[in-house]
């Protein structure tokens, strides 16, 4: 495998971390209430090219993503058409409550130009550093391929893999003697 070929696959240690969303507080900004997130996120759904998400008033998205552990994010997969696929994702850790009136007041830990590669489902490799205890992640959908007022998202995969960590419950007091 060469240089280039290992940056843009996910590495085996990588799962898809959907079962680790807590799908009660999954949130989406501006989606069309016929074409919703889940369409976009859920298995089953977003493996169905027929479903998407889709922006309601504007070209715009704000998905906000919790999980139920600290996560290690290492790559995404945005998939959609090459006319209404999302472009500009600018990706946030650790932020609640964001809205599109403060959603650029914050740096973002990571923004990807999609390409139509990425599109057909070639993963966007993030800056692992940036994602290293991820409790929640925020999407920023800023545009879309042909500026038009939609965007459609097919599918949305994210990989990485769960933080260790200790179950303090599980530790016993030393006696001393």
């Amino acid at each position: 495998m060469s240089a280039a070929e290992s940056t843009t696959a996910i590495q085996r240690s990588q799962v898809d971390l959907l079962d680790f969303i807590d799908w009660s507080g999954v949130e989406c900004l501006n989606q069309s209430s016929s074409h919703s997130l889940s369409n976009a996120l859920k298995q089953g759904y977003r493996e169905d090219e027929g479903l998407n998400l889709e922006s309601d008033a504007d070209e715009q998205l704000l998905i906000y993503v919790p999980f139920t552990q600290v996560i290690k994010l290492h790559a995404i997969v945005i998939k959609g058409s090459e006319e209404e696929g999302p472009k500009t994702v600018k990706l946030f850790t650790n932020k609640e409550h964001m809205g599109f009136s403060n959603v650029n007041d914050f740096p973002p830990s990571d923004t990807a130009v999609l390409s139509p590669d990425n599109l057909k489902g070639r993963p966007v490799v993030l800056k692992y550093v940036k994602f290293q205890n991820v409790r929640s992640l925020t999407i920023f959908i800023e545009d879309n391929q042909s500026d038009s007022e939609t965007t459609k998202i097919q599918m949305i995969a994210l990989y990485g893999s769960t933080v260790e960590t200790t179950d303090m419950k599980g530790l016993k007091k030393i006696e001393e003697h």
